[in-house]
C-alpha cells in the first residue's frame, strides 16, 4: 500500500480532514487526531486502545506493531504500509476514527476487529 492510498482511506471517514503534526501529515475528526502518516518511512500510525492494539498486533504482526515507548503503551500502533493490504488498513483506520469521533457522528459506522 502506498502513502497516498493510506491518505485516501483516512480521508474517506465522515468529517475527516488532513492537518500537520510535528512535520508530518495527520488525520483528524473535529480537530482530534486519529491517525498520522510518515511517508518517508512508508508507515502510518493509528490511535487505538491497548486492547485493540493487542488484537491487531497478534492477528497481523507483519502489518501492526506498537509504537515504541509511552505512546505505544497507550495504544498508538504503527502500520507498515509495505506489507499492509487495503482491508487491514481500512479496518484499523475505522477503529481509530471511531475511537475519536463524537457518538452522533459514529452512528451507522461500526468498527470491526477482523
Amino acid at each position: 500500500m502506498s502513502a497516498d492510498e493510506y491518505r485516501r482511506i483516512a480521508l474517506s471517514f465522515p468529517e475527516a480532514s488532513e492537518g500537520e503534526h510535528m512535520n508530518h501529515p495527520d488525520f483528524r475528526v473535529r480537530n482530534r487526531i486519529f491517525a498520522t502518516l510518515w511517508p518517508k518511512q512508508n508507515r502510518g500510525v493509528v490511535k487505538l486502545t491497548p486492547d485493540q492494539q493487542k488484537l491487531l498486533t497478534e492477528r497481523a504482526p507483519a502489518i501492526f506493531t506498537p509504537v515504541p515507548g509511552g505512546w505505544g503503551r497507550r495504544g498508538s500502533t504503527n502500520v507498515q504500509l509495505e506489507t499492509a493490504d487495503e482491508a487491514a488498513v481500512r479496518n484499523a483506520l475505522n477503529i481509530a476514527w471511531s475511537n475519536i469521533a463524537p457518538k452522533g457522528l459514529r452512528e451507522g459506522s461500526r468498527p470491526r476487529l477482523d
